[in-house]
């Protein structure tokens, strides 16, 4: 984890803190949810339809008059227009929210060994920094963080969640006897106050796909400017955060996923590649894939970083280790907690345990074929989408001159 702290690329061994074993998940299919970096579940609100089928004779005999039919008419678009203006006043972070309301997505995260029992033993192994200590959990979901935060002895901690999810954290903390040690507070960190003028300890699992899909850090960061104590006695888990860019070579999938436009039951269906080519793919990464090295593209430390650094501009070398092909990049990121007495962290790396996070995958438009030695140099962009921040905008331009292929080219994508 030291490599960590100063920006080096951890060994497959030293990435990852828990020694369980934890059977990997396998990569999903072409037909899988994981197919589209989509938010890590997707709430479908429609209720449950009940068809009737009341025959001819019923249609006919309940035929209503023609005035009763346009009262009922305009009665129905009335309503409409009125839900569809309740819509547009709904904002991109309400349905952001919405989709974490529904249970299954905290079980997918509670069921990741590697993310969850990594914050368990940040925050249980290091009680005497819990002891008697203010803590403010952003974004607590099912509060699993505030309950280890208590069993470490903390005098007090704050959760704080905008979805509906916070209910039922409420009967949880009370079912598990945390009542008068965790407040729950249902609101968006920037417009809610706290009772306390500062906390000592920030805990929060802000990170999404990509490391900054979804742009809860951004949250942190208020957060942590507004309550962090101001002494340099502060804490916040996790305070490191590195994403790496590699090369790999994956013919079948882009087969599947890309070059499957090309040729749909006899008709060209292209133009629908070139979106599915600008749109990253969410998914498990075999690390046998990896043809280059991996670099570092952005460091962040979560206890000085600005908002402004979340958008950046990194250029990046990669170089071959063999003779293969590449058919797209891929990012994946490690986090670490360096303020406790030992630190620790994990990786999302394709050569370390599965995370919920997988990693993200760019594919590119035309086959690079390389040699071992050779270089890749290349440019990658980042911002948060114009329209909805917690989108991103991914440009990547790369260039390449080798023995059997010459690229120059750049290709903007965008994560939603």
């Amino acid at each position: 984890m030291n490599n960590l702290m100063n920006g080096n690329h951890l060994s497959s061994g030293g990435a990852l803190v828990i020694e369980e074993d934890v059977p990997e998940q396998e990569s999903t299919s072409a037909s899988s949810s994981s197919s589209r970096p989509l938010k890590r579940r997707a709430v479908d609100d429609t209720d449950d339809a009940v068809d009737v089928d009341v025959g001819v004779a019923g249609l006919i005999q309940d035929s209503p008059s023609p005035k009763t039919t346009k009262a009922k008419t305009s009665a129905a678009a009335a309503a409409a227009a009125a839900e569809s203006k309740e819509s547009d006043d709904r904002t991109s972070q309400d349905y952001y929210f919405d989709s974490y309301a529904h249970h299954a997505i905290h079980e997918e995260m509670l069921k990741d060994h590697v993310r969850t029992q990594t914050y368990q033993m940040a925050i249980t192994q290091n009680a005497h920094l819990f002891r008697d200590k203010v803590v403010l959990d952003v974004g607590c979901g099912t509060a699993i963080l505030s309950l280890f935060c208590c069993q470490a002895g903390a005098k007090h901690v704050y959760a704080v969640d905008c979805s509906s999810i916070l209910q039922q954290a409420k009967k949880i903390v009370h079912k598990n006897g945390y009542s008068d040690k965790i407040t729950l507070i249902q609101g968006k960190i920037e417009e809610i106050e706290l009772p306390v003028e500062h906390v000592d300890i920030i805990v929060s699992e802000w990170m999404g796909y990509f490391l900054l899909y979804e742009s809860m850090l951004d949250t942190v960061i208020f957060a942590r400017d507004k309550w962090l104590v101001k002494d340099n006695t502060g804490i916040i888990f996790p305070d490191k955060a590195v994403m790496y860019l590699s090369a790999m070579e994956d013919e079948n999938i882009r087969r599947e996923r890309i070059d499957f436009w090309d040729d749909v039951y006899g008709f060209d269906m292209s133009p629908i590649k070139e979106i599915a080519l600008r749109e990253p793919v969410v998914d498990v990464v075999d690390p046998k894939s990896l043809v280059t090295d991996a670099v570092p593209i952005l460091h962040l430390d979560i206890l000085t970083c600005t908002k402004e650094d979340l958008a950046f501009t990194a250029d990046f070398k990669l170089q071959a280790r063999r003779n293969d092909f590449i058919h797209g990049l891929v990012a994946y990121f490690e986090c670490a907690f360096t303020q406790i007495h030992k630190p620790i962290g994990f990786s999302t790396a394709p050569f370390c345990r599965y995370t919920h996070w997988k990693q993200t995958m760019f594919y590119v438009p035309d086959t690079v074929t390389v040699c071992a030695g050779e270089t890749l140099h290349g440019q990658l962009t980042c911002k948060p989408n114009h329209k909805n921040k917690r989108d991103l905008d991914i440009a990547i331009a790369f260039q390449f001159q080798g023995k059997h292929s010459t690229v120059d080219t750049t290709v903007e994508y965008r994560l939603r």
